[in-house]
């Protein structure tokens, strides 16, 4: 039995109560009474209104299945079905979007985004100060570069692959800080003099940078300076100097690391990533947040045999070169991504139901925020007074609205300034794709992100053609016609909108931490599409696709594509179903195994471990990052290659509990995790199963209900 305090409507569970009493509501000048009774009426008044939205989903969803039921696929006749259903509107006029008091990390920077759980303290301060990262180590620790030639990782310091790291550094250097003659390779000394970058070569000549506005500041001494600050593309590159260092005494001008502006912005997730099914899971994100915007917290870690502190990182100064003092932000900009529409939670109920939770975060996050949003803190995150909300899962703009109504009502409710709440808006579903100008156009005095977000995406591209037919395999999603066309609108509609200067367009997470070699290699692609942010898996994925932010300057690639026009509603529109199904039943196994060992590799881990993301080794044994959404799309693909006969159920089954001994054998060096073979009837397991075999039947083919069920049983949560 959950233990509850009653406030008016709203039984809250006593965790929850106390941690809003104790840590939340002291210092943000609210009284106890007031915040409950506003926080009541907001419920009382919104509550209906989200109902009504899923209520719309499902409906339009019903509509959707049963035409391709009763109708083969025709463009121009399915076009005109959406427009009849109100699936697709009509386009409202141009605009450009007004969002005031964004910081320049948000409106004005290109640079890599961190996404990552909440729930974990250790996590989110890595993020929060992945802003400055060593592009030694990150070079060092992974696979950019190559183990052959004696360059093995190994253990201590190799000076093979420590020179080719160097080399690889110096060129950077060369490719975007270049020499008026010469190369830094032959740098024997940097020096200031007259304001200017002075570079003294292995021939005695010396050189200035090509660009001599480049060189924005430096640290220590004019002749002897320990840090030399660079600019370009809006991005800053610091070159450490010390000669007594293990690494500078082999440098013949002494530069010990080349430290990279790296993780410009991160979003703390409370969403996708993490699993918070009660109260007790949404306090520990909500703490660590509340932490992370009073800049208080930190987390103690065992390190060959020491205990480190972690804590968020101060503000980097240097001298410029004015003779006065520059500071720069020393950690990531912050955001929040709350959870979306569809989920309840037991962590309040209201008149003995469950609390929608994306108004529950609406009404909590911001009360978390007050520090920050007031000025009141050293570790500053905004300098303008915004909280930044990333708003998932949005269905079409009438949802987009109601995220708008619901911060307005936080706002009022929490005596904050209006527009103070900013919101960025996933494009990942369906019915938010096809109309994203009107969506933007609903919060366009607010809008501060829009991303596209592939894996979920796709999971509600099969859910809403389920009844349509067959889709291709999942490996071939990407290379239909939908797909360019859903990448490339996003940008072009954001564009058109005048996001260019106030507001990021972002891309999705390179999914390989470990294969930071191929990312190097393709990721750029994102930069060149026009998006101003795309997302990384890690501190030191970061620091390499921060490499790709100096090699394409974004604000100028944005303003290229502007002369341009977006692929066609048309391409979007037209379904990735599989022309020919004529698979072997090697291929279809193949298929089968891929999918389900990555489902039952992250389902027990997230039911069993309350891990909502985690590097999950694959059939291959790749660790990939998987969370909710790469979860979404596997169990759809499942379920529709099941509802069309491609495969049996007694296939699926077979294929399952052969996977689930794959995964058992992947985690047997865990002693925290418990075996799903040999009884298969564990939580986890029969999670995995239900989101495979009731795949159809679950909301836009989201896993969250199933899952949150299941690991609520679990703990031993069956209702109050």
């Amino acid at each position: 039995m959950t233990a509850r305090i009653q406030k008016g409507k709203l039984a809250i569970a006593k965790e929850l109560y106390d941690f809003i009493e104790n840590e939340a509501l002291p210092g943000s000048g609210l009284d106890s009474e007031t915040y409950w009774k506003n926080f009541e009426q907001v419920v009382v008044d919104l509550s209906p209104k989200n109902k009504a939205l899923l209520a719309k989903r499902d409906d339009i969803q019903a509509k959707i299945d049963e035409w391709h039921r009763n109708n083969k696929f025709e463009l121009g006749a399915y076009k005109a079905f959406l427009t009849e259903i109100g699936y697709l509107v009509p386009e409202v006029e141009d605009f450009q979007i007004s969002t005031e008091n964004v910081d320049e990390e948000i409106a004005l920077l290109a640079g890599a985004q961190l996404v990552v759980p909440v729930r974990n303290a250790r996590y989110c301060l890595n993020a929060a100060n992945a802003r400055w990262g060593s592009l030694y180590d990150a070079l060092y620790g992974f696979d950019v570069i190559p183990e052959d030639g004696g360059a093995e990782k190994g253990k201590g310091y190799n000076p093979v692959r420590g020179d080719k790291v160097i080399a690889f550094a110096k060129n950077f250097l060369n490719e975007t800080f270049p020499l008026a003659n010469g190369s830094h390779a032959e740098a024997t000394k940097y020096a200031v003099e007259g304001k200017k970058l002075v570079v003294t070569l292995k021939d005695g000549s010396t050189s200035t940078l090509a660009k001599e506005a480049q060189f924005v500041g430096f640290n220590g001494e004019e002749s002897a300076p320990t840090e030399i600050v660079l600019l370009n593309n809006g991005l800053h590159v610091v070159i450490e100097v010390d000669a007594n260092s293990p690494i500078g005494k082999t440098d013949a001008a002494g530069v010990k690391d080349l430290v990279l502006e790296a993780a410009v912005t991160t979003i703390q997730d409370l969403e996708d990533s993490i699993a918070a099914v009660d109260a007790e899971e949404k306090v520990e994100g909500y703490r660590n947040w509340l932490g992370l915007m009073k800049g208080t917290l930190s987390e103690s870690i065992e390190k060959n045999g020491k205990t480190v502190t972690r804590t968020l990182n101060k503000d980097r100064t240097h001298k410029n070169l004015i003779g006065g003092e520059t500071k720069l932000h020393g950690r990531s900009l912050m955001l929040l991504r709350n959870v979306g529409h569809l989920m309840t939670s037991p962590a309040i109920l209201v008149d003995g139901a469950e609390i929608y939770e994306g108004i529950m975060d609406a009404l909590i996050t911001p009360l978390l925020s007050f520090a920050d949003i007031k000025g009141e803190n050293e570790n500053k995150n905004s300098r303008k007074g915004s909280m930044y909300i990333v708003k998932p899962k949005m269905h079409g703009p009438e949802e987009v609205a109601f995220a708008v109504e619901l911060f307005e009502r936080a706002e009022q409710a929490l005596g904050l300034p209006e527009k103070t709440l900013k919101i960025g808006i996933m494009d990942e579903e369906r019915r938010t794709s096809v109309n994203l100008k009107n969506c933007i156009a609903q919060a366009k005095d607010r809008t501060i992100f829009i991303n596209t977000g592939f894996m979920d995406r796709t999971g509600d591209e099969i859910h809403t053609f389920m009844e349509a037919g067959p889709f291709v395999r999942k490996g071939e999603v990407k290379s239909q016609i939908w797909f360019p066309a859903y990448e490339n609108r996003n940008v072009m509609i954001g564009l058109q909108a005048g996001l260019r200067g106030k507001a990021q367009i972002g891309k999705g997470m390179w999914p390989k931490p470990d294969m930071l070699l191929d990312m190097y290699k393709t990721k750029i692609e994102h930069p060149e599409a026009g998006a101003s942010c795309a997302w990384v898996p890690s501190p030191s994925g970061a620091v390499i696709h921060a490499i790709h932010y100096h090699q394409c300057n974004v604000s100028e690639r944005q303003k290229e594509l502007l002369n341009t026009e977006p692929l066609s509603l048309d391409d979007l529109l037209t379904p990735p179903l599989a022309t020919d199904t004529n698979w072997t039943e090697e291929e279809k196994t193949k298929e089968l195994e891929n999918n389900l060992q990555g489902i039952l590799g992250y389902v027990v881990r997230w039911v069993d471990l309350g891990v909502g993301c985690s590097k999950v080794p694959d059939i291959n044994n790749v660790g990939l990052m998987e969370d909710r959404a790469t979860l979404r799309i596997s169990s759809q693909h499942v379920a529709n290659w099941l509802r069309h006969g491609i495969v049996s159920a007694a296939q699926v089954e077979e294929v399952m509990q052969r996977m689930a001994k794959i995964v058992d054998e992947q985690n047997a060096n865990d002693p925290l995790y418990t075996p799903m073979a040999p009884s298969f009837d564990g939580y986890a397991y029969k999670a995995a199963y239900d989101l495979v075999f009731k795949g159809g039947e679950q909301p836009s083919g989201y896993t969250e209900p199933l899952l949150h069920a299941a690991r609520l049983k679990l703990k031993g949560y069956t209702g109050d």
